[in-house]
């Protein structure tokens, strides 16, 4: 297993690492998100998407793009330890920081064979999929747990106070 200062990855070195896992024919699954506030939800994800492949890649937004998709009290941890607290999550082999609103440009580069998404996606919705599709990938929704989300989550906590 690899040591945690290994899980994360600039973009074109865990673009020359995925040509190597093609070559030696290990399947590689892809999702994304801001993973503020891991939970249940979050791990059900990870553990589903595990199951469709070899190498789990997690694309993690950074700070400034989870502000702009979430709203200015967002995130409520930093990327530095969110990214922590991932490296801690034995489903996933690698993590991958973008800072633009979808992970377009880290789905095209790297081409995964399984693109997953939670189930509060629709198939159509899913960015990157026409790419992966059409490099003969497919695209997988996991069921989304509905009572486990960071939303229902954080609205709780402020609903105590």
């Amino acid at each position: 297993m690899k040591s945690m200062s290994q899980k994360v990855l600039a973009l074109e070195k865990l673009s020359g690492i995925r040509k190597v896992f093609g070559e030696e024919g290990k399947t590689v699954v892809f999702t994304n998100g801001c993973f503020d506030l891991l939970h249940g939800g979050h791990i059900h994800l990870f553990r589903e998407a595990k199951k469709h492949g070899d190498i789990l890649i997690v694309a993690v937004n950074d700070d400034l793009s989870v502000k702009r998709l979430k709203g200015a009290l967002r995130p409520v941890y930093p990327l530095d330890e969110r990214l922590e607290i991932l490296e801690a999550v034995l489903y996933i082999d690698y993590l991958v920081v973008f800072s633009e609103n979808t992970p377009q440009r880290i789905i095209g580069a790297l081409l995964p064979d399984v693109l997953v998404k939670g189930g509060d996606w629709k198939p159509n919705q899913v960015v990157g999929r026409k790419e992966v599709e059409e490099a003969g990938g497919r695209v997988v929704i996991v069921p989304y747990k509905k009572e486990k989300s960071t939303s229902r989550l954080l609205s709780k906590i402020t609903d105590r106070q």
